[in-house]
C-alpha cells in the first residue's frame, strides 16, 4: 500500500506546532500560579483499505485503538473480529490511521458502498443525511445486559482519577473506562471527545483481549445517544455516565435494552425510568 512514510506518533507529540500551556492564578494564594499543560486536538484521517472513511479531530493519542473501534461503530468490523493491520503515519497537517480488513470480511465487502467523507468536530457525531436515515434504523438487542450495583460504581468513581493523565495534565478530556461488575477498572482512553475517548475503548479492548460483554463502561461526559450506539454495537453490557442524559440516548438505550446510570456522583446516581406508553396513557385518560 502506498502513502506517506510511517512516523510514530507519541501522546505528546504535535510535530507541526509547539507545545501551548497557560497559567491560572490560585485563589488561596495571589501571587501564586499553576502552569497546565493545553490538550492536544488534530486531524486524524481514517482509511479503511484505501478509502478515505472519515477525518475526525481527535487527541492524537492510542489512534490504532481509535481507527479499530470506529470500525466497529460504523459496523465494519465486529467486536470479535480484529484488523488485518493498522498503521499511523503524520502527514502535513494531521495524522492518517490506516486499518487494513481481512479480503473476506463482511465489512470489506460492503465498504466501497459505504465510503463517504466526513468531517466531525469532537462533540460531534453526527452529520450528513446518510446519519440521520441510521437513525431511523433499529440497534441490535443487547445480548449480555449487566447492571452494576451502586458500590461497583462508586468503587470506579474512587479509582478513576489515578487512570486520567490527561484530564489531570489539561482538565480538558473525557475518559472512556471499561470495568467489571466488582467496580474494577479494566481499560481506560481518554480524548477531547467524549465519542472518540469510547471508540479509543472498544478499540483497545479488542486489541489487548479482553472482553466487552459482561462489562460496563463509565463515561466522564454527558450521556448522548452516539455513545449509547457504540456501545450497543461493540456489545458493552451497560453504560454509566457522570452527567445527564439526552432524550435521544434515552430512547435508543430503552430500545436496545441497554441498561445506563447517569449523574453517576458518590454521593448518589439516577437509573432512568422507562418512557410512559402514550398510547396506554391515552386510553386511561378517555
Amino acid at each position: 500500500m502506498t502513502g506517506p512514510a510511517i512516523a510514530p506518533v507519541l501522546p505528546s507529540d504535535n510535530s507541526d506546532r509547539q507545545p501551548r500551556w497557560f497559567h491560572e492564578s490560585s485563589q488561596a494564594r495571589a501571587d501564586a500560579t499553576v502552569s497546565r499543560a493545553v490538550a492536544a486536538e488534530e486531524p486524524v484521517a481514517i482509511e479503511v483499505n484505501g478509502f478515505g472513511l472519515a477525518v475526525m479531530m481527535a487527541t492524537p493519542t492510542d489512534l490504532d485503538d481509535f481507527a479499530t473501534g470506529f470500525a466497529v461503530a460504523e459496523g465494519l468490523l465486529c467486536p470479535d473480529e480484529t484488523p488485518r493491520f493498522t498503521e499511523v503515519a503524520r502527514v502535513p497537517g494531521g495524522v492518517i490511521v490506516r486499518l487494513g480488513l481481512a479480503p473476506g470480511a463482511e465489512g470489506a465487502t460492503h465498504l466501497a458502498a459505504r465510503v463517504r467523507t466526513r468531517v466531525s468536530e469532537s462533540a460531534c457525531g453526527l452529520c450528513g443525511m446518510e446519519s440521520l436515515n441510521s437513525l431511523a434504523k433499529p440497534l441490535p438487542r443487547v445480548v449480555h445486559p449487566v447492571r452494576p450495583d451502586d458500590t461497583a460504581v462508586r468503587r470506579v468513581l474512587r479509582d478513576l482519577r489515578a487512570h486520567q493523565p490527561l484530564s489531570r495534565e489539561t482538565a480538558a478530556a473525557h475518559a472512556a473506562t471499561l470495568c467489571d461488575m466488582h467496580g474494577r477498572i479494566l481499560l481506560v482512553r481518554e480524548d477531547v471527545g467524549r465519542h472518540n475517548a469510547l471508540d479509543k475503548l472498544v478499540g483497545g479492548a479488542m486489541r489487548s483481549g479482553i472482553a466487552l460483554r459482561g462489562r460496563f463502561a463509565l463515561m466522564t461526559s454527558r450521556l448522548s445517544f452516539e455513545l449509547v450506539e457504540k456501545a450497543v454495537r461493540a456489545g458493552i453490557g451497560g453504560l454509566v455516565s457522570i452527567s445527564a442524559p439526552t432524550s435521544m440516548a434515552l430512547h435508543r438505550a430503552e430500545e436496545a435494552g441497554l441498561p445506563v446510570i447517569v449523574r453517576a456522583r458518590p454521593g448518589g446516581m439516577r437509573r432512568p425510568a422507562p418512557a410512559p406508553d402514550d398510547h396506554a396513557d391515552r386510553i386511561a385518560a378517555q
